[in-house]
């Protein structure tokens, strides 16, 4: 039901057709004049106007989210409800939060009084970040935004008619959840599944070979007889309850492609490999006498001109902020230290990926600089931690401990300074236990 006030909308429940009524017969009310006989143009905020329903892909208008208040969303599509007649259902973007929170949403969660026209898109999102508070994008950003170690490929991969089309392609979510072992998950962004998949809005992974099913009675079926307890490939790390596979992806191809189909879903600008041969997937898994429960992955390739020694990195959703990205950080170094090679993520980062990099780098580098003695070079920075000498240099600057004296580099390193800038990085994370890792490099192993 909608009621018609002082000439402007308000919603009292879900329901197109009565808010059409409302509108109506708001339409055919006796116009409003002053007193020189002219008549006067109702007093609705500028660029707003009488809500036609159902809204159309692009409005604005302000939605009630989980947090009980209302934000700001631009509607992204549309359909209609199996079974409600002409009532719609809406796709929507909070224009203040990452993408990975869009929704489906009712009608009833909208504030018809907030809807937006022809408003300028740049100005409207200037608006928007100048509305928010320090504290509200540092809380969004704690809440909803940081994953440590979610290292993808940004914006930058991509020029600006890709972008355009990556984003036309993938900007509804196909898959609302997924249930993986013990946990049911929100995803984050679209993951193109195959087309038999178009009409599910939920999937059932088996934990340990990761294959994908519609329903849970298919799930159950597949658990009876699938005797896979951790992933397919060598156990090359074990600490306690703690365990690594170096997976191959040209011996395990379907794993490795259903791990990039759900990896997918938790990473937005990130290419989806179909041709996984050329990669090595490293899963991190929490074990227990049930089997070993994939808690995040990273990526590499078997064979890297730019000397990356990751490609991908992801830790899923119920295991983040324990350290577990920064443990498979420090681990893809420890790997490149067994090469004798010296590493760098796959470029170019996203700013989190960046920011979460540079913490690690920042972290072993100035516990070095605290504990040595007498002159060190960035070539020896570089072969006592793996650590590109590029990004050693980056960091250090950064940081503001190099300057250029006599046409060479040379480091600066005042103890009350390293303590500052040890603290600011945060906790290192998990721990890799090098006498734990048994592991012989891919060009060795025949």
């Amino acid at each position: 039901m909608v009621s018609i006030e002082n000439g402007t909308t308000t919603v009292m429940a879900n329901g197109h057709a009565a808010a059409k009524a409302a509108a109506a017969e708001a339409a055919s009310a006796t116009p409003a004049y002053v007193s020189n006989g002219t008549q006067m143009e109702i007093d609705l905020p500028r660029k707003r106007r009488s809500t036609i329903l159902p809204l159309d892909v692009g409005t604005r208008v302000n939605c009630r989210w989980r947090d009980g208040k209302y934000h700001p969303v631009k509607v992204i599509e549309r359909r209609k409800l199996p079974f409600g007649g002409n009532d719609y259902e809406y796709y929507v973007h909070y224009t203040e939060f990452n993408r990975r929170l869009d929704e489906w949403i009712k009608l009833d969660q909208l504030d018809l009084n907030s809807v937006e026209t022809d408003v300028d898109e740049k100005v409207e999102d200037k608006v928007t970040s100048l509305k928010m508070t320090r504290h509200q994008k540092r809380k969004i950003d704690e809440t909803h935004v940081e994953v440590l170690s979610e290292i993808i490929q940004g914006h930058e991969e991509l020029d600006a008619a890709s972008l355009r089309e990556h984003e036309e392609f993938t900007k509804v979510k196909n898959i609302a959840t997924i249930e993986l072992g013990r946990y049911e998950i929100e995803t984050w962004y679209f993951s193109p599944f195959p087309p038999e998949y178009n009409d599910c809005t939920k999937l059932f992974f088996c934990e340990f070979c990761l294959n994908f099913m519609k329903r849970k009675e298919q799930l159950q079926r597949h658990m009876r007889k699938c005797d896979l307890k951790h992933p397919p490939g060598d156990e090359i790390y074990r600490n306690g309850t703690l365990s690594m596979f170096e997976v191959d992806g040209k011996k395990n191809k379907v794993y490795g492609q259903n791990l990039c189909y759900l990896a997918k879903l938790f990473l937005d600008h990130k290419t989806l490999y179909y041709d996984v041969d050329l990669f090595l997937f490293y899963v991190l898994c929490e074990c227990d006498d049930r089997g070993c429960h994939m808690v995040g992955y990273f990526s590499k390739e078997k064979h890297s001109e730019e000397s990356y020694n990751l490609a991908c990195i992801l830790t899923l959703p119920p295991y983040q902020r324990k350290g577990y990205g920064k443990f498979l950080i420090a681990f893809s170094y420890e790997l490149s230290k067994k090469e004798s090679k010296v590493g760098t993520p796959e470029r170019p980062l996203s700013d989190l990926g960046l920011l979460s990099y540079r913490g690690y780098w920042t972290r072993v580098l100035l516990d070095i600089l605290k504990k040595h003695k007498g002159n060190i070079s960035i070539k020896e920075l570089s072969d006592m931690t793996a650590i590109k000498a590029e990004d050693i240099l980056s960091t250090l600057q950064s940081l503001e401990l190099i300057q250029y004296r006599k046409g060479q580099h040379v480091i600066c390193a005042d103890p009350k300074v390293l303590d500052r800038h040890l603290k600011a990085a945060g906790r290192g994370g998990l721990e890799v236990d090098v006498s734990k890792l048994i592991w012989t490099p891919y060009k060795e192993q025949g």
